[in-house]
């Protein structure tokens, strides 16, 4: 009787670290391959580019990082990148270590192999923990998703099929924190309880308060005013970290490309900036269209950015510690209303917010909105662990 044949083990995985420009391109087209067909809108390759190259990303004014490949076969099957914001750690007094930008097959051993990767090289630079995903900080793409697979992801939220946090979860990375995203529709207001109309008029008569438009003209000086807000108000936060002036000067040309009319926001009192609310565009609904590429119609496309995008993200509402009590947030979320009643964006989604942020959650909620996605980020802990440093090459 002939023998059967052995079935072949599936080769080992390798990780190595993008050194080329081919590897980076190898390590930028992967989602592109792994998502197509699914919820996850393609981000402008060029974008991509840009963003990962450190000499141009300001991320790496106050941090370090580098970026691994899995391979099987020659053929790519993962990445992750492992990272160290100084300016974090120097913030919290930590030594806390990042990574970020994971995707893959699902394959728990390649999982395993990325993670042990970052590891060793954040255990080699002194870090006594690792935590992600985060693309590069918690104000770039965070968490893996765990509710609400089904909708399209907006500006600058992840999208991930349900087994990336299963493949984290087997790999021994437990839970640090659930990120929300809320549903709202900013051109109702019959839904939305009386008690926050109350308050902001309330803030408005008798507490001096006023609402203005940030200054395009003037963008970049009104986005200090806006780090002294995020700088107070965020930080106790988790994964909070200060804005430096780089990190601003890259967040006003992106800010830019995403502006609708009405919607930056500068909340006053006696002339002293007291509030501030940042909400974009969904650039999300010109990239599904752009397919990640500008030519040879995606340039078309962006230019009629107004007219094709009617959703909206609020990304930043915050008021300085002191002032929370005067009714400065209702005004803002007020102003909300009110600009939506003269723009094309009408409804929208409000995150991420911490779960644990109970005052913004309740905010939200009787502005009768609803929690549509839900993000995980991970940690893992480690054990004897020396004050490190190693090299960065």
């Amino acid at each position: 009787m002939p023998r059967r044949p052995r079935p072949i083990a599936p080769a080992a995985v390798e990780v190595r670290r993008v050194r080329s420009l081919a590897d980076l391109r190898r390590f930028i087209d992967l989602p592109y391959r792994l998502h197509a067909g699914t919820p996850w809108i393609p981000p402008l390759r060029l974008e991509r580019w840009v963003f990962l190259t450190q000499a141009l990303n300001a991320f790496f004014t106050h941090g370090r990082g580098a970026y691994f490949l899995a391979l099987r076969d020659g053929r790519v099957v993962g990445r992750i990148t492992a990272q160290v914001d100084d300016a974090f750690n120097a913030f919290h007094g930590s030594r806390w270590g990042m990574f970020g930008f994971f995707e893959l097959e699902d394959d728990q051993e390649v999982a395993d192999a990325l993670l042990g990767t970052a590891e060793a090289w954040l255990r080699a630079r002194g870090c006594d923990r690792m935590v992600g995903p985060m693309d590069f900080s918690m104000n770039d793409e965070s968490g893996v998703l765990v509710e609400g697979f089904e909708h399209e992801p907006l500006i600058r939220q992840p999208w991930q099929p349900p087994y990336y946090a299963e493949r984290l979860e087997a790999a021994g990375m437990a839970k640090a924190v659930d990120l929300l995203s809320w549903w709202l529709d900013v051109a109702d207001r019959s839904k939305v309880r009386p008690a926050l109309f109350r308050m902001a008029r309330r803030a408005r008569e008798s507490g001096g308060i006023t609402i203005r438009e940030m200054s395009r003209r003037h963008l970049r000086r009104e986005l200090d005013a806006f780090a002294e807000v995020y700088n107070a108000a965020w930080s106790q936060n988790w994964g909070f970290v200060p804005y430096g002036k780089a990190d601003l000067d890259a967040y006003a040309l992106e800010l830019r490309l995403v502006r609708s009319p009405g919607f930056f926001m500068v909340a006053e009192k006696d002339g002293e900036t007291v509030g501030m609310a940042i909400t974009v565009m969904d650039i999300n609904q010109v990239l599904k269209r752009m397919k990640g590429r500008l030519l040879p119609l995606g340039w078309w496309w962006f230019l009629r950015r107004h007219q094709i995008t009617d959703q909206l993200r609020v990304g930043f509402l915050g008021v300085k510690p002191e002032h929370m009590t005067a009714g400065v947030g209702a005004a803002l979320y007020e102003a909300h209303y009110d600009t939506a009643e003269r723009s094309p964006l009408s409804h929208g989604e409000a995150g991420w917010i911490l779960e644990g942020n109970k005052a913004m959650n309740k905010s939200l909620q009787a502005m009768n909105g609803h929690v549509i996605k839900r993000w995980r980020v991970f940690e893992r802990r480690f054990d004897g662990v020396t004050d490190g440093g190693g090299p960065d090459a």
